[in-house]
């Protein structure tokens, strides 16, 4: 409570979906940026067309933000779009994540992907 009796909400940023063990399929340098992501995955994600999300690299560590463009269905494909392909290159296993600003715990989508960026389970 504050000094007026109001209660406060304490608002926090929490995981809502997170696909881990991603491979980059491609990077195109000369695309307007962006991350493609097969749409199969968004759906299994919970993840938006245009929605922002944090890209981490277990291969070279690097880290960075940008928005989710939708690729074909059943592709698999994780293509990494602008300047983010100078960071993060073709072969790299990445993880995406989402995240959602919320006063109250949520259920995140978690999965896991194969080597050829197939559903393999939620986590």
């Amino acid at each position: 409570m504050n000094l007026t009796g109001d209660i406060l909400l304490i608002m926090r940023w929490v995981i809502r979906s997170k696909i881990h063990k991603a491979t980059v399929t491609e990077a195109s340098i000369h695309y307007i940026g962006s991350i493609t992501i097969d749409e199969d995955l968004m759906d299994k994600a919970g993840l938006m067309e245009g929605e922002k999300v944090l890209i981490g690299s277990n291969t070279s560590g690097a880290r960075l933000e940008t928005y989710v463009m939708t690729g074909e269905r059943g592709s698999g494909t994780i293509c990494m779009n602008g300047a983010a392909a100078h960071l993060i290159k073709k072969g790299e296993e990445i993880i995406i994540m989402a995240f959602e600003l919320t006063d109250t715990p949520i259920e995140p989508k978690i999965i896991l992907v194969d080597k050829d960026n197939k559903f393999a389970k939620y986590l």
